[in-house]
């Protein structure tokens, strides 16, 4: 049955559906039909037995019975199918019409007037045994009168042969149709798999219509146009990522290129060389680093990244860090400032290279004389450090689009200095979310937050 296409499943089961629905109609009529007949036949039985029973009623005496004989027979003779006989106190037949009747020992003796049914070879009979009480007289008489009910018993069985075939036909009539309904509604599913089958990364941008789509479906083609959009953001950004990390390897591979043809271009002296050789040191360096930031973020992508869990007191760790660029800081004339505490549990490696990102972007941006304010924030379970500086206002279109991998604001990608990457941002997310946290950038009014929220593990007390 998990071999079967979805389209036979369901012709299946509505032809399944179909010929239990007509086998229980079929067989609840069936068994009415001849409910009803019973009762027509025990009506009529009863009928003509109380009619008799009256007539015999008259009687005082089983001699003056041959007097009767007429009206009876005119009662009981008028019926095709019914055979009437009316007993003695010793079983000697008085009346027998049409004929006399070989009827079992043990409907004589019934007296209790049921119906009884009794089948001789094909023959098949319905009767009622009863006793008729004569004036005066203590030993009643006995009736008994039997419907010939073959014909009704043979139409049942030819209606009852007609139904099994009927059954089948409509069972095969109704797997067809099935299988119709089914394959057209299942259009919708064959058109999603054929735009399935021919997506590719020019075609990422197609989406299916929902207006041709039944209600049930749409959800589920919703979905898949979700996932196209989800494939043809991520294959953009993957584009780009190729496109930036070519940008960015090009520009020291084409300064060592440079620098080494110049130098081999002719003889020079042992500090030429030495020059040369600490130039292409420090581009070797940059690339060192970019393929470093690079690695750590295809692990971060696939969940590699396993930080920690120890206590860290982030007012210890951003401390350290403002001594350290404060020496950087004093010589643009920017003061750095840090309020709060907070305690959090995570890497203290990875928290201080994040701050430190965000200290050193902060710094790069921020006018001369201007102060950098970091801010710990204890807030119920979670603790929020926010790194805010003064500067050009971001616009919002790139505040989601910042922590992209070589993102920059400035298309003509002259921000920064040359040993910015654009990675920062980037791998400074990673550490957060690894973290179980979550980092978010607004700007306005000349300033512009970093904000980074992580679980807080109790707050640290003076």
């Amino acid at each position: 049955m998990n071999s079967l296409s979805l389209t036979t499943r369901m012709s299946l089961m509505f032809m399944l559906a179909v010929t239990a629905v007509l086998t229980v109609a079929g067989l609840s009529i069936n068994h009415l039909s001849q409910r009803h007949f019973k009762m027509l036949d025990q009506q009529t039985l009863n009928e003509k037995l109380y009619s008799t029973q009256r007539i015999l009623g008259e009687l005082s005496s089983v001699d003056q019975f041959n007097e009767l004989k007429p009206q009876l027979k005119a009662l009981l003779g008028a019926h095709r199918d019914l055979t009437a006989l009316i007993l003695d106190s010793n079983g000697k037949v008085l009346f027998a019409d049409p004929g006399p009747v070989n009827v079992p020992e043990q409907f004589r003796l019934t007296t209790n007037n049921s119906v009884w049914e009794w089948q001789d070879q094909e023959q098949m009979f319905r009767g009622m045994t009863a006793q008729a009480t004569m004036v005066g007289q203590e030993k009643p008489l006995t009736v008994i009168l039997i419907f010939d009910v073959t014909h009704h018993m043979a139409f049942f069985k030819t209606l009852q042969q007609w139904f099994w075939i009927g059954l089948v036909i409509s069972a095969l009539v109704s797997a067809a149709l099935g299988w119709m309904v089914a394959r057209s509604g299942m259009r919708p599913i064959r058109q999603v798999t054929m735009v399935a089958a021919s997506m590719s990364a020019k075609s990422l941008k197609d989406r299916i219509p929902l207006a041709p789509v039944p209600k049930e479906l749409q959800q589920m083609v919703s979905s898949f146009n979700a996932m196209l959009s989800r494939l043809d953001d991520a294959f953009v950004r993957l584009s780009n990522f190729s496109a930036d990390i070519a940008h960015e390897l090009r520009t020291p591979l084409s300064n060592l290129m440079t620098h080494t043809e110049v130098v081999l271009s002719r003889k020079r002296d042992t500090e030429d060389y030495e020059n040369n050789l600490y130039s292409n040191l420090d581009d070797l360096k940059r690339m060192s680093k970019m393929i470093d930031d690079m690695l750590f973020l295809a692990k971060s992508d696939n969940g590699l990244i396993k930080p920690e869990n120890k206590q860290i007191d982030l007012l210890e760790v951003v401390e350290k860090l403002l001594e350290y660029y404060r020496l950087l800081a004093d010589e643009s004339g920017i003061e750095l400032t840090v309020s709060g505490a907070g305690r959090v549990r995570g890497d203290v490696l990875m928290l201080h290279r994040a701050i430190s990102n965000l200290l050193s972007n902060a710094l790069r941006y921020t006018p001369e004389g201007q102060t950098i304010r970091v801010d710990i924030q204890q807030k119920g379970t979670s603790t929020l450090v926010v790194v805010e500086n003064p500067g050009e206002t971001i616009a919002p279109e790139h505040l989601e689009k910042l922590f992209d991998r070589f993102y920059r604001a400035d298309p003509a990608r002259r921000e920064g200095s040359p040993s910015n990457a654009g990675l920062g941002l980037s791998i400074t997310r990673s550490i957060i979310e690894a973290h179980e946290g979550k980092i978010w950038c607004d700007s306005s009014n000349g300033k512009t937050a970093f904000h980074m929220e992580l679980p807080s593990v109790g707050l640290k007390r003076a």
